[in-house]
């Protein structure tokens, strides 16, 4: 059941990224999200945190297809991006190195006033930049924010990534960093 759980998240992590639905993803896509999410914070591409965003998204999918693309087409379905996520950062030894650093510059991002916490509204701008229903960004907000003060700071955030990206447990709290699974 607990590689189940990790299955569903990843693929949910793939529907994130394929926008437009096809059932492939590729590097267009990963920016794409990266895109999104800095119009959400009306940040340009080419300020310090907005080439932080872009270089992280760029670091995932290099090392999605280093893993991944051996017929050189750079494109991946949803097994090959649940296989490649799990090569480089589950089990591999990636995720500190690419992937945190990633998770990080988004948490930054998203602390537009520089105090180390990410309110609601900030919140709501990135995780349904991630496509996330609406309606199920307060109720993830509220189930990530355990100590009730209505903010989560930048290290709570990329702690309920790095628990939602890897952890096969179901009682993670960061299992609800996109809404109900």
């Amino acid at each position: 059941m607990a590689i189940d759980l990790l299955d569903h998240k990843l693929d949910r992590a793939f529907d994130h990224i394929d926008a437009d639905g096809d059932g492939e993803i590729d590097r267009e896509d990963v920016l794409g999200l990266g895109a999104r999410i800095l119009v959400g914070f009306g940040e340009s591409p080419t300020s310090v945190a907005g080439s932080r965003i872009v270089d992280g998204f760029d670091g995932i999918w290099r090392s999605l297809a280093e893993a991944l693309d051996r017929d050189g087409d750079s494109r991946f379905s949803r097994e090959e991006f649940r296989a490649g996520m799990t090569w480089a950062f589950v089990s591999g030894d990636r995720y500190d190195r690419v992937f945190k650093p990633a998770t990080e510059a988004l948490a930054e991002l998203a602390d537009h006033d520089c105090d180390g916490l990410i309110g609601p509204r900030e919140f709501r701008i990135m995780i349904t930049a991630f496509g996330t229903a609406y309606d199920d960004v307060d109720e993830a907000f509220d189930r990530l924010d355990r100590t009730g003060r209505g903010a989560l700071t930048t290290d709570e955030l990329v702690l309920a990534a790095w628990q939602y990206y890897t952890l096969d447990d179901p009682h993670a709290i960061g299992n609800w960093l996109f809404g109900p699974l």
